[in-house]
């Protein structure tokens, strides 16, 4: 009796395994693969050639940044050694400065975002390129620099009549990056061009006190000094951020935490910097501050988001907006406003000249003043 309840439950098995073999059934569901389990999309390319592909795709685009300054003519004294004099009227070897980075090309015609430390004050740039797989040595215009966000824009010189459209990444879309996503930076670290790493976002948003305007994205891939200005990629080859700085170690290497300025801040900068040459921001003319438990205490606030408003200029927007000391500002133009961070940022965005609805509290009620703002005037070149 054993033996054939061992047949029976063979056989069963047998034609239970066999049936989504049969030509015209559909698999079983437990055969069937789960799409969000799959091992090849864009954004978990484990196990595929993905990263492969927009290497080949996207390397040539990037490109090696050199910034050549002139020396100072020296004070009469042999370098390294003050108690040696040079001959009056002998001329001296010509001597560089500056340093080298990494940028990328953006469109056809051969405009360049890179970081503004990497040229700041180079007399002349250099960019180097991969065609047809030699590298080839340009120079390039410096069009604008912003020093507050890192961000400055080049534009490479072509030499005669050449018309040839340059490679080029497509920009994608910062503000829909996710943590955990897969992303993969390509610069020149240490002097070795066109390296290729990989890692993931760690974080979106970080202030690490750089500037007014951080706001950046925090990866594990590896970055390194000489990736400064090349693109942070997403996984369909679209730039998303522009490496800029690392948390380093001993060593001053990577140790797993780098940042990028997401590529939405660096479009609109990218524009003033093309049409303009410099960044013109808007300018509100308040003094801020957090909100502390504290302080959200005295002014009978259930909570502690927004940014206090601890002084108004006399004569400026907010001034002439009706804004007041103790106003706690929680939304601008039309965005909330979580802490102090967030608030330069958001009027810097602002053209001088246009009027916005800024959401306050004041006297525990809620209330919405018209604000038009000013340009904000820059102290640096």
């Amino acid at each position: 009796m054993k033996r054939i309840n061992k047949l029976i439950i063979t056989l069963y098995l047998t034609i239970l395994l066999a049936l989504p073999m049969v030509p015209g059934l559909p698999f079983s569901n437990v055969w069937e693969k789960d799409e969000a389990l799959a091992m090849s999309s864009d954004t978990n390319p484990v196990g595929t050639n993905r990263i492969v592909q927009v290497a080949k795709q996207q390397n040539p685009a990037v490109v090696w940044v050199e910034s050549v300054q002139k020396v100072k003519q020296m004070n009469g004294r042999v370098p390294g050694n003050p108690l040696l004099k040079q001959f009056p009227g002998v001329p001296q070897p010509p001597q560089r400065g500056g340093g080298t980075g990494s940028g990328f090309i953006i469109d056809p015609e051969g405009f360049v975002l890179t970081n503004h430390h990497v040229i700041n004050g180079a007399d002349t740039i250099k960019v180097r390129l991969q065609v047809a797989d030699k590298e080839k040595d340009y120079e390039a215009q410096l069009i604008g620099s912003d020093k507050k966000t890192d961000i400055a824009l080049l534009k490479i010189k072509r030499e005669g009549s050449d018309s040839t459209p340059f490679p080029y990444i497509p920009m994608g879309n910062s503000e829909k990056l996710e943590v955990g996503e897969w992303v993969i930076a390509i610069g020149n670290p240490f002097g070795l061009s066109h390296t290729v790493t990989t890692g993931i976002v760690s974080a979106k948003g970080r202030d690490i006190g750089s500037g007014p305007y951080d706001e950046f994205i925090q990866t594990d891939a590896s970055i390194n000094p000489g990736n400064s200005g090349g693109p942070l990629l997403n996984m369909k080859g679209e730039v998303i951020g522009i490496n800029t700085a690392i948390i380093s170690g001993n060593t001053g290497g990577n140790v797993g935490i780098g940042f990028a300025i997401p590529i939405n801040m660096a479009a609109g900068i990218m524009k003033d910097l093309k049409e303009h040459g410099k960044v013109t921001r808007g300018w509100l003319g308040v003094m801020i501050q957090n909100l502390t438990p504290d302080l959200a205490e005295s002014f009978a606030l259930k909570t502690t988001n927004g940014a206090l408003v601890s002084d108004v200029m006399t004569g400026g927007p907010a001034f002439k907006g009706g804004l007041q000391r103790g106003d706690v500002i929680v939304k601008f133009n039309n965005q909330p406003v979580e802490d102090v961070s967030e608030l330069p940022r958001l009027v810097a965005a602002v053209q001088p000249g246009e009027t916005v609805d800024v959401v306050i509290l004041r006297d525990g009620k809620e209330q919405t003043v018209r604000v038009t703002i000013d340009a904000q005037e820059e102290t640096e070149a």
